[in-house]
C-alpha cells in the first residue's frame, strides 16, 4: 500500500511515496527537470513505478528539494545527487538488500551522476537520458546500467547520440526504442510499462 513518508537530506526534510510490496528489494524513481515542473507524480514516473511493482518490487519515488512540498532549492543537480543517497539510506535503514536506481530525463542524468557513489545500488534503468540537453562528459563508466529506453522523436536524448554513449557507459547494456514517442511518451505508457517490466523478468531468471 503506498504511504506518504519523508526523509532529511542536508537537513533538508523531503517528501515521497513508498509502496511496500517486498520487503527485500525495491528501486528508488527520480523525476523530471523541476524547474520545467517536473515532479514525483509525472506520468512517465508513474509508469516506471507500474513496471517495478508488477514485478513485486518496493518503490519509492520522493521529490528533489524545492519541489513540491520537499524543503530546499533546486541545486543544479549537485544537492539532488545528495536526495538519492539519502533515500537509499532510508531504504537500508528499512531492511532493503536490493536497491535499484531508475530515473527520466533530468532524474536520469542525476542518478548516472549518484551511481557510482555507493556499491549499494544494484541496476541502473535510464528512460530518456537527456544527453541532447544536459552534460553527462564527465560519465565515463555506468557498471551497473542495464537499460536505456528512449523515443525515436525524443529531442532531448536523440536515439543516434544515445546509441553512440551507451555502449561507452556499459557495453552490456540494452538499448530500446519506442517508435513515434517523443520526450514525454505520450500514449506510450503501456509499452514504456512493458519494456521495464520485460527487462526485470529476464534479470530475474
Amino acid at each position: 500500500m503506498a504511504e506518504q513518508i519523508t526523509f532529511k537530506a542536508d537537513g533538508f526534510q523531503l517528501e515521497g511515496i513508498i509502496d511496500r510490496i517486498s520487503e527485500e528489494r525495491a528501486v528508488i524513481i527520480t523525476h523530471p527537470h523541476p524547474q520545467y515542473g517536473g515532479d514525483m507524480y509525472n506520468s512517465v514516473v508513474s509508469s516506471i513505478q507500474t513496471a517495478y511493482s508488477n514485478m513485486q518490487y518496493s518503490t519509492l519515488r520522493f521529490n528533489f528539494r524545492g519541489s513540491g512540498h520537499s524543503e530546499g532549492q533546486f541545486d543544479n543537480g549537485i544537492g539532488e545527487q545528495r536526495d538519492v543517497l539519502a533515500a537509499l539510506e532510508y531504504l537500508i535503514q528499512k531492511g532493503f538488500k536490493s536497491i535499484d536506481l531508475a530515473g527520466y530525463s533530468f532524474g536520469a542524468w542525476v542518478n548516472a551522476q549518484t551511481s557510482s557513489q555507493s556499491e549499494s545500488f544494484q541496476n541502473l534503468i535510464m528512460v530518456s537520458p537527456p544527453v541532447d540537453f544536459m552534460d553527462f562528459n564527465n560519465i565515463q563508466s555506468i557498471p551497473m546500467l542495464s537499460l536505456v529506453i528512449v523515443g525515436s522523436r525524443d529531442d532531448f536524448a536523440s536515439v543516434g547520440n544515445i546509441e553512440k554513449v551507451v555502449p561507452v557507459w556499459n557495453e552490456t547494456a540494452k538499448v530500446e526504442i519506442i517508435e513515434g514517442a517523443d520526450h514525454f511518451y505520450g500514449g506510450a505508457n503501456e509499452e514504456l510499462v512493458n519494456i521495464i517490466s520485460s527487462r526485470l523478468a529476464a534479470e530475474s531468471e
